[in-house]
């Protein structure tokens, strides 16, 4: 396109409200900041565990895994960005839930589920007589080598593949659904595995698996200064035009999702599948074999090499990014962007070869004590007009009794992974209401709101 052309995108223009079409470049923009493998994976587990029930188990994913994001990306725009937002809790808190978010975001998590996504999508089908083991230890070295050579720089892999990945995606997305509508299926089984029963909360927690939530406190500040970039200047229209983006991308979303867990239930129903040991990457294996066979597996195989590869790259850009901005030297020594990004690919490589059901499983319980968090602050922060900056130790208060929940949470569940089994931890989590609904943290949350405006009043009588 002509430079020329670019009318919409001129950062010297100021206009009240943006067009249809700034409108429509700005939501593609968020949607393929949110949009990678993960996203791709869960959904289609998701409906081939449901079953029957998929629409429930869909409605409570859609919560987590749309609602709460855009929420975030609201939040933190009206905030001016993730640390004046964490920052309200306290400078020292803002630092520690940083570093939590980004390592899971980045090499304890999401970078190395790139890497094992793309093997089992791309490798596993095809090399049923080795061991593998070996095949992942070579492929996960070639793609975090080749991941951080690239990272170097980042900017080729977002011109040459930025521009194409995300249509591409779709498009294979449209034409699985269209073959789940002509393919001859069994009746959807009845729910299993971890969707045999509250298959609402189920999908509510799973969808924390996109890790979105945690993402959008980042993407939230990037999203606004594009609509500023775009020529919005006054705060309140640019908030609406946010606004309007995380509406598009959330509808884009749920369409999406829906399709995805359509497809995951036609293939349950085609090849059931172990909870245990399966995970999304294989229903959408069985199923484009069984729509297009080794060709259509091939296909998907490749293009979630590149999504994850692209996804990769610049995640280890980000981390490297953070830890060079915010740790330039250590023991008294600098270690350089490049330092920074060979450890956290390393590191990743390392983690990758667990194999990505491990990691999925153990990522759950540190999602599930940094999820309540991120909530807290969210729902604070759109509040913080009319409600949270007049009480503004609410914040503190909130954080702390939702943290402390969701962190004994999130140990109990650490600890059972490793077959261990505490009498006086499981009665403690046991006794929280709603725990089982995964809302434990909720009442303790509202506690903390009403002691926050208890602490504050006091203080303002104090000062007075």
């Amino acid at each position: 396109m002509r430079e020329d052309t670019e009318e919409p995108l001129a950062a010297n223009t100021t206009r009240e409200r943006l067009d249809i079409r700034s409108r429509v470049l700005i939501t593609f923009t968020f949607f393929s900041m949110f949009f990678g493998a993960a996203n791709l994976i869960f959904p289609p587990f998701l409906g081939a565990q449901a079953g029957s029930a998929t629409p429930l188990a869909a409605a409570g994913f859609i919560i987590s895994a749309v609602g709460l994001p855009v929420l975030g990306v609201l939040a933190v725009s009206s905030a001016g960005g993730f640390e004046y937002l964490a920052d309200r809790v306290s400078p020292k808190f803002a630092i520690v839930l940083a570093l939590a978010i980004i390592l899971t975001i980045g090499p304890c998590f999401a970078i190395p589920r790139t890497a094992t996504t793309s093997f089992e999508m791309m490798v596993v089908p095809f090399t049923t007589g080795i061991p593998t083991w070996i095949t992942q230890l070579i492929y996960s070295a070639v793609f975090f080598i080749l991941s951080f050579l690239l990272a170097q720089r980042p900017e080729i892999l977002s011109k040459t593949l930025g521009r194409f990945m995300g249509p591409l995606l779709l498009v294979m997305i449209a034409v699985l659904f269209v073959a789940c509508l002509i393919i001859p299926h069994d009746a959807f089984p009845a729910p299993s595995g971890d969707y045999a029963q509250l298959q609402l909360s189920r999908g509510f927690l799973d969808g924390y698996q996109t890790m979105d939530l945690l993402a959008a406190l980042y993407f939230g500040i990037v999203i606004s200064a594009n609509v500023r970039q775009m020529g919005i200047t006054s705060v309140s229209q640019n908030r609406r035009e946010t606004g309007y983006a995380g509406l598009g991308t959330g509808i884009l979303l749920v369409a999406i999702y829906g399709a995805l867990a359509f497809i995951g239930m036609v293939s349950g129903s085609i090849t059931p599948v172990d909870p245990a040991t399966d995970t999304g990457a294989t229903v959408l294996t069985n199923l484009s074999h069984s729509a297009f066979g080794p060709v259509g597996t091939a296909f998907i195989g490749v293009i979630f090499v590149v999504a994850c590869f692209n996804v990769c790259t610049g995640l280890i850009s980000t981390c490297g990014t953070f830890f060079h901005s915010h740790f330039p030297t250590v023991a008294g020594r600098p270690v350089s962007y490049r330092v920074w990004s060979a450890i956290f690919a390393a590191f990743s490589f390392l983690v990758s070869n667990a194999g990505l059901n491990t990691i999925i499983k153990v990522s759950v319980p540190v999602l599930s004590a940094l999820y309540p968090i991120a909530i807290v602050l969210v729902v604070l922060s759109l509040v913080h007009g009319v409600f949270s900056s007049r009480f503004p130790r609410v914040y503190f208060w909130a954080v702390l009794l939702a943290g402390i929940v969701s962190i004994v949470n999130c140990c109990a569940e650490l600890i059972a992974l490793l077959g261990v089994s505490f009498g006086w931890l499981d009665a403690l989590v046991g006794a929280i209401p709603f725990n089982d609904l995964q809302i434990g943290w909720l009442i303790p949350a509202f506690i903390g709101v009403v002691v926050g405006v208890a602490d504050s009043l006091a203080r303002d009588r104090r000062r007075a």
